[in-house]
């Protein structure tokens, strides 16, 4: 049995155990597009964790958990008679030929950069008003606000230069500094997030995954607090208990681990 053909039976194999699953399991068999909404957010979430850890074994996990609920999705589907697995996979094969009419037609490009234009303006033909429908409502500002700036682009709203993206971020700091100053907190807020746009941006530029970066971050912190918190625990100690420079000591060492 050749590769395809262990593929095609392993869908089938997860296709029918949904059946089995949803006529005999009272939990299963409970479940609808509305229940299962939060369930496949947060499974997106943990593929991303993995990700993010480079934790090949728990990627394989992970995209299993989201197979499974698009196979679950696309069941409910059947049942109410508006679409099934064939249908989904169909559509997105049609998608993905009318998209790329470089490969599947006779449309020249040069790069990367061509492919997202013709993307964009073909997106655009399949009667779409704006090239930011696209962009989910739900997702997290950071991510949007990468996604926002990736759409745009890609039909040519752009700056030319990484250095131009720079000075803006600059001016963006300055008008935050004078608004915290003045400490008008509406207008705070508001230059804050020409701030974190720009930095966004900016980042963009240097092919920097802002969410990425901010997550790496995190996971820093993470470690480096959870080594302070044991340090005085060994200490006989609590956080409440420690003053700043006895907490800066176990810091400084936090930041040497690897």
């Amino acid at each position: 049995m050749n590769s395809r053909e262990k593929q095609l039976e392993a869908m089938d194999r997860l296709l029918t155990i949904m059946d089995e699953l949803r006529e005999g399991c009272p939990w299963d068999r409970k479940q609808t597009m509305q229940s299962l909404r939060h369930l496949t957010i947060e499974e997106v979430y943990e593929l991303g964790d993995a990700i993010l850890d480079h934790d090949t074994e728990e990627i394989k996990k992970e995209l299993g958990d989201v197979l499974l609920h698009i196979v679950f999705y696309s069941k409910i589907g059947s049942e109410t008679g508006d679409f099934d697995m064939a249908d989904v996979a169909h559509a997105i094969c049609d998608k993905l030929v009318a998209r790329h009419p470089h490969i599947y037609g006779d449309v020249q490009v040069r790069d990367e950069a061509d492919v997202k234009k013709n993307w964009e303006k073909i997106k655009l033909g399949e009667g779409k008003k704006s090239v930011l429908e696209g962009v989910p409502r739900s997702l997290p500002a950071l991510v949007k606000a990468s996604r926002i700036q990736d759409k745009v682009a890609g039909v040519g709203f752009d700056w030319e230069q990484p250095s131009q993206v720079w000075e803006k971020l600059q001016e963006e700091l300055q008008e935050f500094r004078e608004e915290v100053e003045a400490g008008e907190r509406d207008k705070m807020e508001a230059e804050f997030g020409d701030v974190l746009f720009s930095m966004i941006n900016y980042a963009r530029f240097l092919n920097i995954d802002p969410e990425n970066a901010l997550e790496r971050t995190n996971k820093k912190f993470i470690k480096r607090f959870q080594y302070l918190e044991r340090k005085a625990a060994e200490n006989m100690k609590s956080l409440g208990e420690m003053s700043l420079d006895e907490m800066d000591v176990f810091w400084e060492e936090a930041k040497k681990l690897p």
